[in-house]
């Protein structure tokens, strides 16, 4: 019988090669979606339709969590300019991890994983912490501590990013990993974060001169 397992998935690109691995070895995953840290709205909601997608496509139950980024932005009060994979980070793992283990706990499901765990871009270290506190806090629960990293997974996601056509994000999620989105042309940033790009210092589309 298959081993159910409660995978939290920050997006579909990052969750692909980890849900194709899954099923192949056995396993019945279920996706949990939370990830009150993304901004703004439009974009959260764009990554999660896009998740819910692969899901439905795959036959894999997905379970919505709750986008309350005000409450977030509570939690990580304070480390507002923390650099990317700093303190900031650590928290928004525990707030988001804590949510996987409360969920996995209410769903009967005993083990939980998440596809943070595979990104190049995010410290190991601290979502291991974050995670295995989460399920100290929550007794039924274990953390499996996977790297998604390994094992090929990563050039899978790249493929299966141009297979499935995915969304690609252009920042992690939070407001304060836009910096460097100042730096492309604005017409690359999805229209609904444009505003907040040019108050970050992004320059605006040049007028093509007129003939």
């Amino acid at each position: 019988m298959p081993r159910p397992v409660l995978l939290h998935s920050c997006c579909a690109p990052c969750s692909s090669a980890i849900l194709e691995w899954l099923l192949q070895h056995d396993y019945a995953p279920t996706i949990f979606y939370f990830n009150p840290n993304i901004f703004p709205q439009e974009e959260y909601l764009v990554r999660k339709n896009e998740c819910q997608r692969y899901a439905a496509k795959l036959g894999v139950p997905f379970v919505d969590g709750d986008y309350d980024h005000a409450l977030w932005r509570e939690a990580v009060k304070g480390l507002e300019n923390e650099p990317e994979r700093g303190a900031r980070c650590r928290v928004c793992f525990g707030v988001r991890m804590l949510a996987t283990a409360r969920t996995a706990k209410r769903l009967g499901i005993e083990s939980f994983t998440t596809t943070l765990a595979g990104s190049r871009w995010k410290r190991l270290e601290q979502i291991r912490e974050a995670a295995e506190e989460a399920a100290r806090l929550t007794p039924g629960t274990a953390y499996w501590d996977m790297n998604w990293r390994k094992g090929g997974l990563q050039q899978r996601r790249g493929e299966l990013l141009k297979e499935e056509g995915f969304y690609n994000q252009l920042w992690c999620g939070c407001e304060f990993s836009m910096g460097h989105l100042a730096l492309r042309p604005i017409e690359e940033i999805p229209v609904y974060a444009r505003e907040f790009v040019l108050k970050l210092g992004g320059k605006p589309k040049e007028e093509e001169p007129q003939s």
